[in-house]
Formats: C-alpha cells, structure tokens, sequence
C-alpha cells in the first residue's frame, strides 16, 4: 500500500493507494474509500515476447528403443584403462561382489567387481588390453 499526501485547494489530503485493478484504483482518502477509475495510456511492456515454431517430431523419433535381451549379464569398464589382471576363467562360477579383475586408471588400480553372480560364459579381454568406459569386459551367464 503507497500512501500520498496531496494538497487541492489549500486543502491537504492523506491518500492510500489500496490497489489497482485493469483501470480501477481503490482509494482511502482521509478515511473514506473510494474508486476511482483511470483514464490515460495504458503502458505495454518494453519486452519482446519470444515467439517459437512448433517442434516436428521426425517420424521415430521420441520413441523407446527395446533392445534383444541376451540373458547374459555384462560387466563394463567404469573409466578408461589398461588391463593389469584377471582373476576369473570362462567357466568360473561368481558371487555378486566378487572381485574379477583388475584394471589401472589414472595411475590407479581399480577392482573391478561384479554385480550380479552367475557362470563366466565369455571374457572380451585380456592382460595389457586398454579399455574405454563402458567397454564390455566379461559377460556372465
């Protein structure tokens, strides 16, 4: 609420600007309330509204790919390295947890452990094998 004070006539006012709806303003003006409506330009905002075409959807696009499910289990390379160990053999039967192999990042030995346990069906590595991230290391069955 803004409060004013106007002299009219050698008469002095205490006015309260109460709010201002569109073009009506209520008004306390020494106690009584009025409202008055305002005649005068009415102010447009200085700011350009952004005005965008609508987005066209290729056709496909925006649609969930399913990929085949092989039922295998992939363990991938959290960071990009080289290989220094592999604890496991094709056949070997792992728990969640188990520590597979061991890979260097970042002048760094990493563990690289799996998350879920099964039989070893395939390992796509070997020693000396660099890697990038999510490079797929050893599938379990």
């Amino acid at each position: 609420m803004k409060k004013y004070k106007f002299t009219i006539s050698g008469n002095q006012y205490d006015v309260h600007l109460k709010g201002i709806e569109e073009n009506v303003a209520e008004l306390d003006v020494n106690g009584t309330i009025y409202e008055v409506q305002i005649h005068g330009e009415v102010k447009t905002s200085k700011t350009p509204t952004l005005v965008r075409k609508p987005v066209e959807q290729k056709p496909g696009e925006g649609l969930i790919k399913k990929t085949e499910s092989s039922g295998k289990f992939k363990v991938t390379a959290p960071l990009p390295g080289t290989i220094l160990k592999i604890n496991i053999k094709v056949g070997d039967v792992v728990n969640e947890g188990q520590n597979v192999m061991v890979m260097e990042a970042m002048k760094m030995e990493n563990q690289i452990q799996t998350t879920k346990g099964g039989e070893v069906t395939s390992i796509k590595v070997n020693v000396g094998d660099s890697v990038l991230q999510d490079d797929v290391l050893i599938e379990i069955g």
